[in-house]
């Protein structure tokens, strides 16, 4: 991929949910350039999700900085700027039946946030925006005076995007947009939301626990381990030549449709050592990182 400008920043992120307790978020450093997708990975609860909604502003940081086009989000105040990032800035919801209001027709779902920005001068321009925004993402304009329980998960999924398609946004924060579906459906998914970056110049961050659909959609990869990224680098050489143990163990967990190789897989268990404070992202090849002391040691 052709280096481009720098979209966001984040630098020594940090989340306390309660003071006195340890860090959702612990410091974590990255950046994401236009056009890309930036995927975040690891277990459940290791702040892959509240990093996300720090991005989106719908957290405060602790600690750290936040930059979107060069700028620090702690100095968007007033309603009006507020108003043009949620515009530029959009997310995906992990539950596709919990994140559509039962009660609206899919046609006002879409449309909030057309609604919201006044982006149509007429309820004719809103429909007709509408449609577009159903047929971008592989469903039909009837649909549109339907309601959520008349869709599977993944139908419901592709209304959550067009819902976050419909501002025109630059950046989206797909929020483990996969999880909740079936199988067979989340690489139908996937490859709608690798198509509609082509066709939009769209910059995700895809936060996931599944390292191999992580790897396929996204460019670069950051592994998160209770809270601090462990690894990070080009998605294919994270994932080909892993680093870090974590990473190591992630990746020697997912299973393949082969019973051969079930038989003999062996995941490599990983135990980390106590915290050191001299743990870092150190280089181990161009923009490939990994946490280890001075020394090359692991936690």
């Amino acid at each position: 991929m052709e280096a481009s400008r720098i979209i966001l920043e984040v630098e020594n992120l940090v989340h306390i949910y309660d003071s006195g307790k340890s860090p959702a978020v612990d410091g974590i450093s990255f950046f994401i350039r236009e056009g890309e997708t930036f995927g975040l990975v690891g277990e459940s609860g290791c702040g892959k999700t509240t990093t996300g909604r720090m991005i989106l502003k719908l957290l405060d940081t602790s600690a750290g900085i936040i930059r979107y086009n060069g700028r620090d989000l702690r100095e968007i105040r007033s309603g009006k700027e507020l108003m043009r990032f949620r515009r530029e800035v959009q997310i995906i919801f992990q539950d596709p039946y919990a994140s559509l209001n039962p009660r609206m027709k899919v046609k006002d779902i879409i449309a909030e946030g057309i609604d919201n920005h006044r982006l149509a001068a007429s309820r004719k321009e809103r429909d007709e925006r509408v449609a577009v925004l159903l047929r971008m993402v592989g469903l039909s304009p009837d649909h549109a005076s339907r309601y959520p329980h008349e869709f599977s998960g993944g139908q419901r999924q592709r209304i959550g995007i067009a819902r976050a398609l419909a501002t025109e946004p630059c950046f989206i924060v797909c929020d483990e947009p996969i999880s909740a579906l079936d199988v067979s459906i989340q690489a139908q998914i996937v490859n709608l939301l690798r198509e509609l970056q082509e066709k939009q110049g769209l910059t995700y961050l895809f936060i996931a626990h599944d390292i191999s659909m992580v790897t396929y959609i996204s460019d670069r990869i950051g592994v998160m381990y209770r809270g601090k990224l462990v690894e990070i680098g080009p998605a294919d050489e994270v994932y080909r030549h892993p680093i870090h143990p974590y990473t190591r163990s992630l990746i020697s967990a997912i299973p393949l449709p082969d019973p051969e190789f079930e038989r003999e897989r062996r995941r490599i268990p990983y135990i980390p050592e106590q915290s050191n404070p001299s743990w870092s992202l150190r280089p181990f090849s161009p923009d490939h990182y990994a946490a280890c002391d001075k020394n090359g040691n692991f936690s």
